[in-house]
């Protein structure tokens, strides 16, 4: 692995930089790297307690599809991802699916967007209730084709039977579908297996899917200032199945980066209920110059429970990181930071008292011979 260029911080370390009078004595800065790794598993869809969602999906005029389900989007692209799902089952363009009305007092019940659970629930609630209005559909056209419903493939607006000359637009199948009385419309709920855990002792199992990952982390510690400063990520994450690649890579670098931030500079400080960091002046985020080169590996190991095989990236992203972030600072200056953030005054203080226990050690030994 070759870690790329690193951009300059944006932390303020310059307090801590050697002085002019100190470099023109020789005080050189020292800069150290290390390689840190960690892993990570996750769950998803609770068990525990009771996880559901519901949806009704239609195959419309001009074989057009809507899907509607009481979703909440949060800007991880979930409705992008409902839209292909849908797509994908129905045989239409994910352009031509419209993620309908999506108040709950309208539409199905979906429960929360949290938890990395949102491709998992209702992802699979979308998909079978498709599947059902797509079924209505195979029906029809395979009574009067004379064929078997399971025979009845689509993609791309069209729609067709396996193996015969049998085939047509989907806007003409939803019009013949129509004139025989039948609405291709679908709906299906989604739930988990809900076990529940030990009232005593919490035994169980709390989550119906796993997720894995392994990250990789490259760091240069300024030995100096303190100053960490992360060069590269190689995060391999399990997906069960990636439905939108580039959505899950963008899930991956969004956790990475808030890991990042997490582990390095933020400090949310409350005084007596009070936050005592209210401004970014205090409270350090990343920019764009603290983001490392990250490099995105998408595992896919099928949920065997799920209908679509899919499982989910949110929070998994972001949990190896902050670990890996500090193995690779031992690696590196053989240190360990205990309490985050790792902030460059930490990261001194530890390599002062790792000095002070070394020099206090050799001076024992030398009283010794």
């Amino acid at each position: 692995m070759e870690a790329p260029p690193h951009p300059a911080r944006s932390v303020a370390v310059r307090r801590l930089l050697p002085t002019p009078g100190e470099k023109e004595r020789g005080h050189l800065m020292a800069r150290k790297r290390g390689r840190g790794v960690a892993g990570c598993w996750y769950g998803i869809a609770r068990t525990a307690t009771v996880d559901r969602a519901g949806a009704w999906v239609e195959i419309d005029d001009g074989g057009t599809a809507k899907v509607v389900t009481g979703v909440t989007e949060i800007g991880e692209g979930i409705l992008t991802v409902l839209a292909q799902i849908a797509a994908e089952e129905l045989g239409v363009r994910p352009e031509d699916v419209t993620i309908g009305d999506n108040d709950t007092a309208r539409s199905p019940e979906a429960a929360h967007a949290g938890a990395t659970r949102q491709t998992y629930m209702i992802g699979n609630v979308v998909a079978l209730a498709s599947r059902e209005a797509f079924g209505k559909l195979a029906q029809v056209l395979a009574d009067e084709w004379g064929v078997a419903p399971d025979t009845i493939e689509a993609a791309s607006g069209e729609i067709w039977a396996e193996g015969t000359n049998h085939k047509m637009t989907m806007d003409r199948a939803v019009h013949f579908a129509k004139s025989r009385g039948v609405v291709p419309l679908g709906s299906a709920s989604f739930g988990t297996d809900t076990t529940g855990l030990h009232p005593v002792d919490g035994a169980g199992r709390p989550w119906q899917a796993y997720v894995f990952g392994c990250q990789v982390a490259e760091v240069e510690v300024d030995t100096i200032t303190g100053e960490v400063q992360v060069l590269g990520i190689w995060a391999a994450h399990d997906v069960g199945r990636a439905v939108n690649p580039k959505g899950v890579e963008g899930q991956i670098e969004g956790g990475i980066v808030q890991a990042l931030g997490q582990g390095l500079m933020e400090d949310y400080k409350l005084d007596k209920g009070v936050t005592s960091t209210p401004g970014l002046a205090k409270y350090i985020l990343p920019t764009s110059l603290d983001v490392p080169h990250i490099t995105s590996v998408i595992v896919e190991d099928p949920d065997p429970i799920g209908p679509l095989g899919v499982k989910g990236i949110g929070e998994p992203a972001m949990v190896p990181t902050i670990p890996a972030i500090m193995n690779a600072i031992y690696d590196a200056v053989g240190v360990r930071i205990t309490e985050l953030p790792a902030t460059p005054e930490k990261v001194l203080m530890a390599l002062k008292a790792r000095e002070r226990v070394e020099s206090e050690r050799r001076a024992a030994a030398q009283a010794a011979e």
